[in-house]
């Protein structure tokens, strides 16, 4: 069957988006409510690490998730990572002293370490290699609707009830994730049973060379990422918006609106054009969010933000599937998944240590995530060598 006319809304592409969106709701439902929380623990100087430590634990992880994910499967390795925000939902109302908070956020990380390695490589397992932009995109619309659902849930159960409240239910969102897990097939060839020695990482298994370019555009752009969790919701209460949600909320819209368009786009025209368009327009809502002196002009940029990321992330994916092996799919992924967390984890870093508490401050972050975002495009504009993004492999794609 020609790969125009192979299905990509199968039960199992159907079944795997709904669990990435209840598991991208599971986690990303705390973290407006993250920085005030840790401020009333008495950690106000440490709200830097909220994200920077989660994706530390992230980014560590993705050597044994990419590894795993090619020789045990792509739905234990999934399972796992929803696993982690089930337990981390219960020990965080536990755990209420700043260093246990601190520690518990790092193994948070590993839910994100293990969970979208796994997705990416069964998504490129079950779709033609010329769909891959539009699956990638169809999919991230299910993760982007947790990201915006997520945390006006957060917000909005924290008010009413209380933080613990907003804890349990990331446990259960998480709950459904893995229950949604069970129900699909496997798609790995001549998987293998997990052995405590496949946890041993050799130098050659943590980085795949072939997509080491889009790594670096993958990095260069998500530090923008860390940034926005970091000092948003601080920025926004700054110019009187409501609710801590409310960005993300925006952001996510405008990002669900161009996915639909964005992946296919990529493959169509090629994934570098999609991404330099969306470099350019990213480095533009950074400097929007920086001179925002009203809540309008805030959202503005939040929409101009949403649009540039809902484009640049299923051409990024497509673009690190384009250039892999079908056989190191699983570590091709992590790559990408490393220098993402590695950006947004800087990114985050670097905000909260130059930020504390001086909200005067702030403009200059995202100034700094423009500059970042626009060495991306010129580097791909004038120093990329131009081929053809679109690389069919040479192995069919199971079904």
């Amino acid at each position: 069957m020609s790969g125009n006319k192979h299905p990509i809304y199968t039960i199992e592409f159907a079944l795997l988006c709904l669990s990435s969106f209840f598991f991208s709701a599971s986690f990303n439902m705390l973290i407006p409510e993250m920085p005030a929380y840790l401020t009333s623990l008495g950690g106000a100087e440490y709200k830097g690490y909220i994200i920077a430590l989660f994706t530390l634990s992230a980014g560590l992880s993705r050597p044994f998730s990419g590894k795993l994910t090619d020789k045990i499967g792509r739905v234990p390795v999934m399972a796992v990572g929803s696993l982690v925000c089930v337990v981390c939902g219960l020990l965080y109302p536990i755990l209420t002293s700043v260093a246990g908070f601190l520690w518990l956020r790092l193994f948070h990380g590993f839910s994100t370490g293990f969970k979208p390695t796994a997705t990416a490589a069964y998504v490129a397992d079950i779709v033609p290699a010329n769909r891959w932009g539009e699956a990638m995109g169809i999919h991230g619309v299910f993760f982007s609707t947790g990201l915006a659902i997520g945390p006006a849930i957060g917000s909005a159960l924290t008010e009413l009830f209380s933080i613990h409240a907003m804890f349990y239910c990331s446990s259960v969102f998480a709950l459904l994730s893995i229950i949604i897990l069970m129900n699909m097939k496997e798609t790995l060839q001549n998987k293998e049973s997990f052995r405590f020695s496949m946890m041993h990482i050799k130098r050659a298994e943590v980085i795949e060379l072939r997509v080491l370019v889009a790594a670096f555009i993958t990095f260069l752009s998500y530090l923008s990422y860390g940034i926005v969790l970091t000092v948003t919701s601080d920025w926004g209460e700054h110019l009187g918006v409501p609710n801590k949600g409310l960005f993300f909320m925006v952001f996510t819209v405008s990002s669900l609106l161009i996915r639909f368009l964005s992946g296919k786009m990529s493959d169509k025209i090629g994934r570098v054009r999609i991404i330099e368009a969306s470099l350019l327009i990213l480095a533009i809502s950074q400097v929007l969010i920086g001179i925002a002196h009203t809540p309008l002009v805030l959202m503005l940029g939040s929409a101009v933000y949403g649009f540039a990321t809902g484009m640049l992330s299923p051409a990024l994916s497509a673009w690190i599937i384009d250039l892999s092996h079908p056989k190191h799919r699983g570590k091709a992924v992590a790559t990408m998944y490393i220098a993402l967390e590695a950006g947004i984890g800087l990114g985050a870093f670097f905000a909260g240590s130059l930020y504390v508490t001086d909200v005067s401050r702030i403009p200059l972050i995202f100034y700094t995530a423009a500059i970042t975002a626009f060495i991306g495009f010129i580097y791909l504009l004038l120093f990329y060598k131009r081929k053809t993004s679109i690389k069919m492999q040479d192995e069919p794609s199971t079904t």
